[in-house]
């Protein structure tokens, strides 16, 4: 039996809205624990966190691991922001550190340390990939159990990889992105069958005053239904206003089906010689604390 430092952290909250639970176990080399000891540790906490988040401490920064239930994800963006949060509000000499680097599998990404000014951590995302998929809007209204109608006509359907393969779908109104309710195991089967990894819809309908968009994440390919605050989805969605033309200026995005209380996620945009890369940030909330034992 193996004994560990273990806390389930809300990213994206701080207020009256849920977040999104991620498990998050801080190690001291990250070969402490075996692929397989991962994934049972994950598989443990389905449906008590979306996944779960495993850092240690090398030079320069740190490196994460991330495990759903069901397999190894190559980025999850709100366990990132648990983490990251966790790490630096606890920690006198992080705290004073304006930017950190983490390594993930893909890449190694700066992460900016704004709590004391914004009460938030903002993390890069990963380099964007724009993929070819042959998905018509009736597939996708089929897939998500909506009308076809529902899908604004003049916008782009894409999909765009800011970290997780993400397909992204225009929404027609507010009413039209709250009342979705796919059923599970047929938008897994749709996902898998083209490709991606999560379904992102938005509409520019807000209930929120300050909010530009709202979202939602569908990822059954991970064993659950929906993703209530996201950073990997959010990222492809900047990325697709970039490349349709449709940015603006940075922005906040209500994420998830309750109207009055959504998840809040930040998107920046920053601005490079090579290219632009979207940053997403957010603050998180400590619920449990404590040792986990894996047997």
């Amino acid at each position: 039996m193996k004994i560990l430092g273990f806390k389930k952290i809300d990213a994206f909250t701080k207020g009256s809205s849920s977040g999104n639970p991620a498990g998050y176990v801080l190690l001291d080399r990250m070969d402490s624990l075996s692929e397989g000891e991962m994934q049972k540790l994950a598989s443990e906490l389905k449906g008590f966190v979306s996944e779960v988040g495993f850092a240690c401490r090398e030079p320069g920064g740190f490196h994460l691991k991330y495990y759903s239930s069901e397999c190894e994800v190559a980025f999850c963006g709100h366990a990132t922001i648990a983490i990251m949060y966790d790490l630096i509000s606890t920690d006198t000499e992080l705290l004073e550190e304006k930017e950190l680097k983490i390594r993930v599998r893909a890449e190694t990404l700066p992460v900016f340390n704004r709590l004391r000014e914004e009460d938030a951590v903002y993390i890069t995302a990963p380099e964007p990939g724009f993929l070819q998929r042959d998905i018509s809007r009736n597939e996708i209204a089929e897939a998500l159990g909506a009308d076809v109608e529902a899908i604004k006509a003049e916008r782009a359907v894409r999909v765009i990889d800011g970290g997780l393969r993400t397909l992204i779908v225009p929404l027609a109104s507010l009413m039209d992105c709250i009342e979705l309710f796919p059923d599970q195991e047929k938008l897994r089967r749709f996902s898998t069958e083209k490709d991606f990894d999560i379904v992102h819809v938005y509409t520019d309908e807000v209930s929120t005053k300050g909010t530009k968009y709202r979202t939602r994440v569908f990822a059954p390919k991970y064993g659950y239904l929906e993703d209530p605050a996201t950073g990997s989805g959010n990222s492809a969605f900047g990325y697709y206003l970039i490349d349709e033309g449709m940015w603006e200026d940075d922005f906040s995005i209500e994420q998830g089906p309750s109207r009055n209380s959504p998840n809040i996620v930040r998107i920046r945009r920053l601005t490079g010689e090579r290219a632009d890369r979207i940053l997403f940030g957010g603050s998180a909330t400590t619920r449990i604390e404590g040792k986990y034992h894996l047997h």
